[in-house]
């Protein structure tokens, strides 16, 4: 493969490791933002921004975990056929379905880009009690998908090597 691939490969997974590992943590901040909310509805006033906070945790850690969990082959596979297959043969089925996932990125990430720019333009705001600003989540959202393509192409990559019986 040329050297600017596997570069791409290599710098693509270590971002992607680094941030899997941050998001990885998100999953504290929500249950403490949960527990909190639980006692301070159980002892005291309910407050209006945890369930809201807790949403936007839970977006944020399964959006930029995505691409941590695509690197590490932790994603739903069908295994009926898949397993008993061939590393070959799984590459070329995983090359031949990669382009679908890359083409639901793309659209995913046009659409984060519209809808952020909207946020930004147009102080949009949730319609809650609280109603906190919508583009940081937003743009925590954009950045997820746009690691997740990165990832993706680097799975591509990687898939292409291995039908040429290399690793990357």
């Amino acid at each position: 493969m040329p050297g600017i691939i596997v570069r791409y490969v290599r710098i693509v997974d270590a971002i992607n490791y680094r941030v899997g590992r941050f998001a990885m943590y998100l999953l504290f901040v929500l249950m403490g933002v949960l527990f909190y909310s639980s006692i301070s509805k159980t002892f005291f006033v309910p407050s209006l921004w945890s369930l809201e906070t807790a949403q936007f945790a839970m977006v944020a850690y399964y959006v930029l975990g995505g691409p941590y969990s695509i690197q590490l082959h932790a994603n739903v596979r069908m295994d009926l056929f898949y397993a008993e297959w061939s590393v070959r043969k799984k590459a070329w089925f995983d090359v031949f379905t990669v382009f679908f996932l890359i083409f639901y990125l793309g659209v995913m990430f046009y659409g984060g880009w519209d809808s952020t720019s909207y946020s930004l333009k147009y102080g949009e705001r949730s319609p809650t009690a609280w109603r906190p600003y919508l583009w940081p989540i937003k743009f925590v959202m954009m950045a997820g998908f746009f690691l997740m393509l990165l990832q993706a192409i680097s799975e591509l990559f990687k898939d292409i090597a291995r039908i040429r019986g290399a690793e990357l």
